[in-house]
């Protein structure tokens, strides 16, 4: 029996089984089996594919990719983002490599892919689809796009994606697992588990060929997160939402969709209708600032800011400079909103915000 087979009679056993305390630490043995059986496929696929796989070369400040069924508009999207000339036909499969095009906004460079429309089962293999998400796993973002008229392909895609270890819009479980040689399962908890309970713990941990271990857990994670936890390579990416071709529909059946996927950004790559608030949407979601650089004696550049991630710090800058940087590292000076003066003398921990000014001062 092969292992979508196993799966397959494993989540039947689980639809069966009627969840309640008494049954919760099986089904979570269950649910570890299957893990573990996604992952060896994974590990299998990943080893063992032939012929010609997909090579990506990231480049920029981020990256993000289009993901989605055949003909829902990626390619067209992908060309009014960016600067990419992606082809673009009436006929699923256009797309048969992945296309890269980089979106230039408020001096950032993001690098955004476009590729191959998945379908139901990719990341089982079907389709290459195992190729083709894993691209997914290394973006710093992920856009969803559906199709105004098949809304509910939006479900089949979260599953697909979750299947390669992708986890969009979650963050990492807060669960230490410290093995130990003997002394059994320890379990201890920061706040009260509504999901989960000790017994269902040492089950999958069980699963897991672990038997004598210390738990913390500081999240009321359910079944799921804690077997997350244990796998230790899931990715966490935000992950947005896209409707094309509203164009195409009304608004009272916009107004429908919404109430299902109230958090949807309705756009038509086609009318280009939407799209300078999409790019502004993706630089937020991708957590970006600028930060201005003025070299003693000099004007700053304002021409040309460097990007970073919110919440880097003076040291982070001078990280990303040059390691010379760090190394001579004496103080800094910082104009904008983070300080409570112009020019304000700061250390290396100093926390920087959009459009500050930075000067770094290094010991002579």
């Amino acid at each position: 029996m092969d292992e979508d087979s196993k799966i397959k009679k494993i989540e039947e056993e689980i639809h069966k089984t009627p969840y309640n305390k008494a049954t919760s630490h099986h089904i979570g043995k269950l649910k570890a089996k299957i893990s573990k059986l996604k992952e060896d496929s994974l590990k299998r696929s990943g080893s063992g594919t032939k012929g010609k796989g997909f090579h990506v070369k990231k480049s920029g400040d981020s990256t993000a990719v289009l993901v989605g069924f055949p003909s829902v508009g990626k390619s067209t999207l992908l060309n009014e983002l960016t600067n990419a000339e992606s082809k673009v036909g009436a006929y699923q499969f256009t797309t048969l490599d992945i296309i890269p095009g980089i979106m230039e906004y408020k001096g950032a460079k993001i690098q955004i892919f476009d590729i191959p429309g998945i379908i139901t089962g990719a990341a089982g293999g079907k389709g290459r689809g195992k190729e083709v998400l894993s691209v997914s796993r290394t973006a710093d973002l992920i856009l969803i796009v559906l199709d105004v008229f098949n809304p509910s392909h939006l479900n089949v895609i979260i599953k697909e994606i979750k299947d390669i270890g992708i986890r969009p819009n979650e963050t990492p479980p807060d669960v230490t697992i410290r093995k130990k040689r003997v002394g059994g399962i320890s379990v201890s908890s920061t706040l009260k588990l509504t999901h989960l309970n000790e017994q269902t713990i040492k089950s999958i941990l069980n699963e897991y060929g672990i038997h004598s271990g210390d738990v913390l857990i500081r999240d009321d994670i359910n079944v799921d997160q804690f077997i997350d936890a244990i796998e230790g390579n899931r990715t966490y990416i935000p992950t947005m939402v896209l409707l094309n071709k509203v164009d195409l529909v009304d608004e009272s059946y916009l107004q429908e969709i919404k109430k299902t996927l109230p958090s949807c950004i309705p756009i038509s790559a086609d009318k280009n209708q939407n799209i300078e608030y999409l790019k502004k949407r993706i630089f937020q979601e991708l957590g970006l600032m600028r930060t201005y650089l003025k070299p003693q004696g000099r004007k700053t550049d304002l021409e040309d800011p460097l990007i970073v991630k919110k919440g880097s710090t003076v040291i982070d800058i001078a990280e990303k400079l040059h390691r010379e940087f760090v190394k001579n590292f004496r103080h800094a000076k910082v104009w904008g909103t983070s300080v409570k003066f112009p020019g304000q003398k700061v250390g290396p921990e100093h926390v920087l915000e959009d459009k500050d000014i930075l000067r770094i001062i290094l010991k002579k």
